[in-house]
């Protein structure tokens, strides 16, 4: 993938790096037609919108549906709309005439959003409070608007074989040694580009905008999606990558190398709890609370880790061995502030575009 060397921030046609679900799974973003009058048909569907790793081939979108069709008898549909922030989007601009029954993909820097735009209806899933540790919920608002389904910690994944020394802090990043080494995703798009405008504003609070000034330099590209940075990443276009701290699990689980590590700061990281929620005047209301149901079960939250590459809510789901190997938990996580994040956003991308 080519990047532009005059402007850090690329916002390019995003570039999926995993091959989207074909037949009747995976439907395009575009779906039209009325929440009106229900067919009988529709309501032994399911559709649910989420984001491009979680809907691509290697995803847990195809087994999640499958399972979720011999336990229940019903077509579950995942529509790929991007990224998280983007299926809300479209969640939001459906609200008087919704499409879908569920929204995958909200986490606790979107939450407040999603309350804003008032698309979502509470609904506790079946056994969540036995299944699910209180604080993951709390991360979501505490309600049951949105229930956690994962959850890992921003961290900054580094290269060993880079001839770049590895940063101990989110300053050493401002380093001339840095300069065009570091790849983000931009925050409006990409949950882990919002997240990581949520670490810098956690730790420099009123002087985030001239940590952004000085780690300006540093950026090599900022990609409009997780899967096109991880891309670039992996393709040795740079040597560090904003992820989580679960992500180098998959070098050992199936590369059986530590090459990638992800790196933890003394300072702190903050957390992503990721959440779904049930869409008010869902057109098919009932069904959506079985899937809902069903995604917090054992059986559907084992197939997160080795497919999300997240720790899975459920806390009685055992964890593969890779995890203990390559995903360290910080010591220290970070209060996230969502509302002092929004009010940084468009300065950020300000001084990044360099408009």
């Amino acid at each position: 993938m080519k990047h532009n060397s005059h402007n850090p921030i690329h916002l390019a046609a995003r570039r999926t790096l995993l091959p989207l679900l074909s037949l009747s799974l995976l439907a395009s973003c575009a779906k039209n037609g009325s929440a009106g009058n229900v067919p009988p048909e529709r309501l032994e569907e399911v559709v649910v919108y989420t984001y491009d790793s979680f809907a691509g081939e290697w995803g847990p979108g195809a087994e999640l549906a499958e399972k979720f069709q011999q336990k229940t008898g019903k077509k579950l549909t995942l529509i790929d709309c991007g990224e998280a922030i983007q299926a809300l989007n479209k969640a939001v601009l459906e609200k008087d005439a919704p499409q879908a029954d569920v929204v995958i993909g909200i986490d606790n820097n979107l939450a407040a959003e999603a309350r804003k735009q008032g698309v979502l209806e509470a609904y506790k899933p079946q056994h969540a409070e036995k299944l699910i540790e209180q604080r993951l919920e709390k991360e979501l608002g505490g309600d049951w608007l949105l229930t956690p389904y994962d959850y890992s910690h921003f961290a900054l994944i580094y290269d060993t074989e880079s001839s770049v020394e590895a940063p101990a802090s989110l300053e050493d990043l401002t380093k001339d040694s840095y300069k065009k080494k570091l790849i983000l995703m931009d925050p409006r798009t990409s949950t882990p580009g919002l997240g990581f405008l949520t670490w810098t504003v956690s730790l420099f609070g009123d002087k985030t905008e001239a940590y952004w000034e000085a780690l300006k330099p540093s950026i090599l590209t900022m990609t409009s999606s997780w899967s096109e940075g991880w891309g670039m990443f992996l393709e040795g276009e740079a040597p560090l990558v904003i992820s989580y701290t679960t992500s180098p699990a998959y070098n050992v689980e199936y590369d059986n190398n530590d090459r990638y590590q992800a790196l933890v700061f003394a300072e702190g990281h903050v957390e992503q709890v990721e959440g779904f929620g049930l869409i008010k005047k869902a057109p098919n209301k009932e069904g959506a609370k079985l899937f809902m149901d069903f995604f917090i079960s054992e059986e559907a939250q084992n197939i997160l880790p080795l497919t999300q590459w997240m720790y899975p809510a459920n806390k009685e789901v055992t964890l593969p061995q890779s995890y203990t190997k390559a995903a360290p938990i910080p010591e220290k996580t970070l209060e996230s502030r969502s509302d002092r994040t929004q009010a940084v956003l468009n300065p950020v991308i300000t001084i990044v575009s360099g408009q």
